[in-house]
């Protein structure tokens, strides 16, 4: 039997007008982290404590460990399994509710790459060899960049649209994705009829955080240099000897200027986002200090927002039962969301069969 064109398969429940999604539409959330571990500091402010405030805000809210995107890099499968727990663990013990939000392992919703693959029909490769990030992170592979790489941005577009999202809480590097994620969603709706909210991008309000060996690119769990990056789950110890090596300059005085003092400007950041104060405020409180000083002040503010944390990570990591069964009962919550809405936009059973 010859298939039809993707237009025929695709069943959209359509209405008789064509008014514009405004208000009526329930405001809904959905964001989602890479099991990579526990989180580091750059994680916790950018984007774990946004989802906090998220889910006081909104009364639908969604949050996925995301393991299918994660495997763009090949993983050992007990590894992933661990990092999948050791995320979840963290994002509870900063203070994610499973009561107040959807909390929920990708891979346990099939309707995700159901959706991947019928929008994926709907893209055009160019766009997607367009993407920053497919150039940055194929380089990184010596040009030998996998399929997965290149099309996990519509899988990203999935993952938001199969619920119905109308807003994406992202970093500046994951903008250029959701205009993805938007202008799918519009051609399918001049396609098939109005179906999917067109999402907004609810941007951080923190600073990027930077990394302390490196201030000129970002904090990363990937990079080689280990001072580099502050863990949620390190020791006082262990922050205290990487504040201590953190790279600044030669000028003593503590100043806010990330284009000529991107080191010094970076510790700033990080002191006003772990204690809610402005960076004003932060700059009066560290005068008269030198920057060798002032590193151990921003160490111990940072001790102090992640000992409770740490220690709550500790007690989750211990009760694997647990943590499996909040991915899972989350799951099915999800799953009761995106099942009516992905069978609405891919092949039917029964009598719509008849229709090909």
């Amino acid at each position: 039997m010859m298939m039809g064109s993707l237009k025929t398969i695709l069943h959209v429940e359509k209405t008789t007008t064509t008014t514009k999604i405004t208000n009526t539409v329930t405001d809904r959330i959905f964001s989602g982290i890479q099991p990579t571990g526990t989180p580091h500091l750059g994680n916790y402010l950018g984007a774990i404590q946004n989802w906090m405030n998220l889910q006081e805000k909104y009364n639908s809210v969604l949050y996925s460990i995301m393991d299918l995107h994660s495997l763009t890099m090949p993983k050992e499968p007990a590894v992933l399994r661990q990092n999948v727990l050791d995320t979840t663990a963290a994002i509870l013990a900063c203070g994610i509710d499973p009561r107040k939000c959807f909390l929920f392992r990708q891979s346990l919703v099939p309707e995700h790459t159901e959706l991947a693959w019928i929008l994926g029909c709907l893209t055009n490769v160019p766009r997607l060899l367009r993407l920053p990030q497919w150039k940055m992170k194929c380089a990184g592979q010596n040009n030998d960049g996998n399929v997965g790489l290149l099309t996990y941005p519509v899988l990203q577009a999935a993952d938001i649209l199969l619920y119905k999202s109308t807003h994406v809480p992202v970093g500046e590097d994951q903008v250029l994705h959701l205009e993805l994620a938007q202008d799918i969603a519009q051609h399918f709706n001049k396609k098939y009829g109005e179906f999917f909210p067109v999402p907004k991008a609810i941007l951080s309000t923190t600073k990027k955080i930077k990394s302390l060996r490196d201030p000129t690119v970002k904090m990363s769990k990937s990079d080689p240099q280990k001072l580099a990056t502050v863990n949620i789950a390190d020791s006082p110890e262990e922050i205290v000897l990487k504040f201590r090596k953190a790279v600044t300059d030669f000028t003593s005085e503590v100043t806010y200027d990330p284009s000529s003092r991107p080191g010094v400007s970076n510790l700033v950041s990080i002191h006003a986002a772990v204690t809610g104060l402005s960076i004003e405020e932060v700059l009066h409180q560290a005068v008269g200090l030198d920057t060798a000083h002032y590193k151990m002040v921003v160490a111990e503010s940072v001790i102090q927002k992640f000992t409770p944390i740490r220690n709550e990570i500790k007690k989750l990591q211990e009760d694997k039962t647990y943590l499996i069964k909040i991915l899972e009962t989350g799951a099915e919550k999800a799953k009761e969301l995106a099942t009516p809405k992905r069978q609405r936009v891919g092949p039917q059973k029964g009598e719509e069969w008849d229709q090909l």
